[in-house]
């Protein structure tokens, strides 16, 4: 007689029993079972829709409520045993449910299919994985306003080419680091639009002959509609890639950050100081505090990168419906949302603590002739072609460079030789206060537009 797996509750089909490497290698459940709250969740939405069509009895629908809220606490105090066997989230919970409850447990599956079941789990996760980012965003926004409010006034050197450019507030640069998390903040809330559609009822891809109830399913697991088609409904991972992408830009802004802030740190700039609790010493060289969090964050960047370019290969040669293949979605998205959540928050608790120096900032600014554009400006508004201008100002600043000056340094008669248009008022302007005061307009770097700024920033993220 042939031997064949009865432990599996698919195992009919087959005469013989899954080999046992295969069993394992085809096996999700070691990873997947993070989405048994998802999964317990979708089924208990079935469920109650299955009742309402005559599928379940009131009895079998309470007796399925009691035994997934059994399973659900099994799981939650880790006594649930999970089994390769099962392959799957969704196939342990449901032979735990027979187990418990018996045939009603079997007739949970009426009118659906791993696949649909698999794609809604998926979506309800990320759903909720999306919530928890989006309040470490603003966590970290929050901060960023704070410590922008505090510096407002601090004035740095603004860079392009990393060389000095104009002088800008620290308090500005933060808001232009605010400014990238709120397009993060509108992307992820785009990408859950799309994503907030059931699949659920799609079957495995053709739908189900049952006389289901999709709206009332999708009302109950909180979706904005259910899926208008069967095919795309168990294939579409369109959605993942979205996050997977929306996730990306976040650490690649986070990099950005980081970059910043290891370079501020370094002796070389000495803008900053990042505080000791998110810094690490040297085995060997004790004078050393390594800026660790924000070059971790850097590297993690690529991770996830890397997971977009990962959901982007496996869908691209997948012809329509469900396949294998996509049991490799869920780990690129798993590992995604818990960067996110922990770098977010690692940026959110550190921001706060990082102390400015002032004075070096002040300085690095005065060096690099950071006022330049401001004396070009100032030559257009006496009537002097920009090119003209620009012509003089350089002259102006190779004598400084000669001399070892800074153009608020030269001497009127000095500037006054390379334009007799330049009086005693060209001093308000070459002043670094004066060149930050003077850009006051919407979206500048003058102090009263910078708490413009984080004023109306607070009242479209209040506390």
């Amino acid at each position: 007689m042939t031997t064949v797996n009865t432990e599996k509750l698919s195992s009919a089909r087959f005469a013989e029993a899954t080999d046992a490497f295969v069993e394992e290698f085809t096996a999700s459940v070691n990873f997947d079972r993070r989405m048994a709250r998802q999964d317990i969740q979708g089924s208990l939405a079935h469920a109650a829709m299955l009742c309402k069509i005559g599928i379940l009895t009131e009895q079998e629908l309470a007796d399925i409520r009691s035994g997934l809220m059994q399973i659900g606490g099994e799981i939650e105090r880790g006594e649930f045993v999970w089994s390769i066997k099962q392959e799957d989230v969704h196939m342990n919970i449901e032979a735990r449910l027979t187990d418990l409850i018996g045939i009603a447990g079997k007739k949970l599956h009426t009118g659906r299919s791993r696949n649909d079941q698999v794609a809604t789990d998926i979506r309800l996760y990320l759903r909720s994985e999306i919530e928890t980012i989006l309040a470490q965003l603003h966590r970290l926004q929050i901060a960023l306003l704070d410590v922008a409010e505090r510096e407002a006034d601090t004035i740095m050197p603004g860079f392009t080419h990393l060389q000095v450019a104009q002088p800008v507030t620290f308090g500005h640069h933060l808001m232009a680091w605010f400014e990238m998390l709120c397009r993060d903040k509108e992307r992820l809330q785009d990408c859950c639009k799309r994503l907030n559609v059931m699949p659920l009822g799609a079957a495995a891809l053709a739908g189900t002959s049952y006389p289901i109830d999709r709206f009332m399913t999708a009302e109950l697991l909180g979706f904005s509609r259910p899926s208008n088609n069967s095919l795309d409904s168990v294939s579409d991972r369109d959605f993942a890639i979205e996050f997977a992408a929306a996730g990306s830009l976040i650490m690649m802004h986070l990099s950005r950050f980081s970059e910043e802030l290891v370079l501020w740190a370094s002796a070389q700039f000495n803008f900053i100081d990042i505080p000791d609790a998110f810094c690490t010493g040297s085995s060997i060289m004790p004078q050393k505090k390594n800026p660790d969090v924000p070059e971790l964050v850097r590297g993690k960047s690529g991770r996830v990168t890397g997971h977009l370019v990962s959901l982007l290969m496996l869908m691209k040669s997948q012809p329509l419906a469900y396949n294998k293949d996509n049991q490799e979605d869920k780990e690129p998205l798993f590992d995604t949302a818990d960067t996110l959540i922990n770098c977010l928050r690692a940026f959110a608790d550190m921001l706060p603590r990082i102390q400015a120096k002032r004075e070096n900032m002040y300085n690095a600014a005065k060096r690099g002739f950071a006022t330049a554009t401001d004396l070009a400006d100032y030559l257009v508004r006496k009537g002097m072609p920009f090119r003209d201008a620009h012509e003089v100002v350089g002259q102006a600043v190779r004598l400084g460079l000669q001399t070892d000056r800074d153009l608020s340094e030269l001497a009127l008669t000095e500037l006054q030789g390379f334009s007799a248009t330049i009086t005693a008022d060209v001093f308000d302007i070459l002043k670094l206060e004066g060149s930050v005061a003077a850009r006051n307009h919407i979206g500048g770097t003058a102090p009263v537009a910078v708490r413009q700024a984080i004023c109306e920033a607070r009242q479209q993220i209040p506390h």
